[in-house]
């Protein structure tokens, strides 16, 4: 099992161009193609937001606005991603994803689509592997914390959270967040095909991070059937904090990717009260693969 194909939406913020690195680094480990999808504002979405009290001619000007600022963006996005496929001239760029298959090495592809961005990712993303996205800045990258939650809430699919700064290597030291729930199980096995390829894999636990299901052992057995070797070992939160403990214990490790469930609680509780979830995606300097 491989990963071969991957989607990695761009929305022209700074972490696009980390996420773009540590995408074509993944698809050159899986000798993979990589699409980069771009979302346009459909200026036909902002009528209905314009609300009462508006002339018809307001609402035009205010849908030309969003229409020539979402052409701009688009420009930008689509210059970044040439720029980029430019440096990498081993690269073999694909008119159409589904064209690339034919096509033998690493191929990479670009498509800008109008429309609601939570839509058209998660609906695009069930067609691939993986998806990456960008680091999501709170103050800065909105719209890439949008597509991360498309991915994880409506594609099916695990989806890799890139760093702020790309990886200088990525799965040669996994660890795997445990907790029992079904979401890490769903993120262990959407793994496999990173443990299998792992130089070392450390299953880290604690008593403050279980949840209702099977205890760390129990996954390390079922690695084993997988012919995956992996050592349990506990963490101790210094703070209480759970996601804080979780991210030094990796760093302690020297894990280059970090394996974890999201949203063991409901999404809105983990947004109001903060959450393992949320302060890993946060504060992680590691790439993060996520599955729910």
């Amino acid at each position: 099992m491989a990963y071969r194909r991957l989607l990695l939406p761009l929305t022209g913020t700074a972490a696009g161009e980390a996420a773009m690195s540590t995408a074509l680094m993944i698809a050159r480990i899986w000798n993979a193609h990589l699409h980069c999808l771009h979302v346009r504002v459909d200026a036909r979405d902002v009528a209905p937001l314009a609300g009462e009290g508006l002339s018809g001619a307001m609402i035009e000007e205010m849908m030309a606005a969003t229409e020539r600022e979402s052409g701009e963006r688009a420009g930008r996005v689509r210059s970044l991603f040439e720029k980029f496929a430019s440096v990498h001239g081993d690269l073999t760029l694909a008119s159409d994803p589904n064209t690339a298959l034919k096509v033998p090495g690493v191929t990479i592809s670009f498509e800008a689509i109008a429309g609601r961005e939570e839509d058209v990712v998660a609906q695009q993303s069930r067609l691939y592997d993986m998806a990456v996205v960008p680091h999501p800045e709170a103050d800065e990258d909105v719209s890439s914390s949008d597509a991360l939650h498309a991915v994880l809430f409506d594609s099916g699919r695990p989806v890799l959270i890139a760093p702020r700064q790309a990886p200088a290597v990525i799965g040669s030291r996994v660890c795997i967040a445990w907790n029992g729930s079904a979401e890490s199980a769903a993120a262990v096995a959407a793994a496999l095909p990173w443990l299998h390829r792992a130089q070392a894999v450390r299953i880290l636990c604690s008593d403050d991070y279980q949840r209702r299901g099977p205890l760390a052992e129990g996954i390390r057995a079922y690695l084993r059937w997988h012919e995956i070797e992996a050592e349990v070992v506990p963490f101790k939160p210094a703070t209480r904090e759970v996601g804080a403990g979780l991210l030094g214990a990796a760093r302690d490790f020297g894990a280059d990717l970090m394996v974890q469930g999201a949203y063991s609680h409901s999404r809105l509780r983990q947004l109001i009260l903060g959450g393992v979830t949320r302060h890993v995606l946060e504060n992680s300097e590691i790439p993060i693969l996520m599955c729910r």
